[in-house]
């Protein structure tokens, strides 16, 4: 069993396709394992549900993904409403570029000024860097380089292959919005290619701390999502899951991108963590209970879905079976 929300999630990411599509994304997402594991839709966090039916809804039919893309954009707007205390919301409603623009912004400007000494919140600075900016109520600096990465294959960007794209930040993207993207002037956009197998090339460093490339090589391949299980908060920790202090080394294999709050819970005693050899980070609780995150695969490409047919041909045979 899964929740009314799980069940919403599907159902909006794949709202605009045809119903035999869904059928097919239902059955991939919703169904037991051949041996008996449990369906992906209990076992993936809320994001990455979310992420793997966009992926789904894009192999199967980008047209339609496009086409509602298209659509949505025309939707673009500004909305405010009351909140307590004499505050307001101050929403907005943009296509995903000008959004993650906007937020990388306002996310570089607060991290600049903590270096600096400011005593303001993160948040704090970036509301007011976002007023400051718009209604021009102090002079404004020089405009800081805003990244919009966009991870694909190169038979993707060469238009050989239709292979969902990721925008990090937000998730799955039809490879042909990620070409369009890429002819953006106003927005530096950063491609970061995968080698056949979705591989991002791996970095290694003999500092404890991560140096800043691949700290942010790390946050990229763990698609900006705290790598514990179920957890979606985004990363705000580069952190050794084999201790530094127990020779753990500052290694793309041994480093994995955590939340605030992950981060502190796993420094506490009887707390144990280490890489497996195949990517995945294998973690042991004071409780002796051991959880595995598999190694990151938000850029490698998905085996192709069933076809309509095989589709059609297994529940065909399923229902003899249940005849029978």
């Amino acid at each position: 069993m899964f929740s009314q929300w799980q069940a919403t999630i599907l159902a909006r990411e794949t709202a605009c396709l045809s119903l035999e599509d869904r059928r097919v994304i239902d059955y991939q997402l919703c169904s037991p394992g051949p041996d008996g594991e449990p369906p992906a839709v209990v076992t993936l966090g809320l994001r990455q549900l979310e992420n793997a039916a966009k992926k789904l809804a894009i192999t199967l039919d980008q047209e339609s993904v496009i086409n509602r893309a298209a659509n949505a954009e025309k939707d673009r707007r500004i909305s405010i409403r009351p909140a307590p205390d004499t505050m307001t919301w101050l929403g907005a409603l943009l296509p995903v570029k000008d959004g993650v623009a906007v937020y990388a912004a306002l996310d570089q400007a607060a991290k600049a000024a903590q270096a600096a000494g400011d005593e303001r919140t993160r948040g704090q600075v970036m509301a007011d860097t976002l007023v400051d900016r718009i209604t021009g109520r102090t002079d404004a600096e020089a405009k800081p380089r805003i990244e919009v990465k966009i991870v694909m294959t190169a038979d993707a960007l060469a238009n050989d292959s239709d292979q969902p794209a990721m925008v990090e930040g937000y998730g799955p993207v039809p490879a042909a919005w990620a070409r369009e993207a890429l002819s953006d002037a106003e927005v530096f956009i950063r491609r970061l290619f995968t080698d056949p197998a979705g591989q991002l090339v791996a970095m290694e460093s003999r500092s404890r701390k991560a140096p800043d490339g691949l700290a942010e090589f790390i946050t990229t391949r763990d698609g900006g999502i705290c790598r514990t299980n179920g957890c979606d908060a985004p990363i705000r920790n580069i952190d050794h899951a084999q201790r530094h202090a127990d020779g753990g080394t500052t290694s793309a294999q041994n480093l994995q991108g955590l939340c605030e709050r992950c981060n502190q819970a796993k420094e506490a005693l009887g707390w144990q963590a280490r890489p497996g050899p195949d990517g995945s980070i294998i973690t042991i609780t004071p409780t002796g209970h051991t959880y595995v995150s598999p190694p990151p695969d938000t850029w490698r490409p998905d085996p192709p879905p069933l076809s309509r047919a095989e589709f059609l041909l297994r529940d065909l045979l399923l229902d003899h079976d249940l005849a029978a």
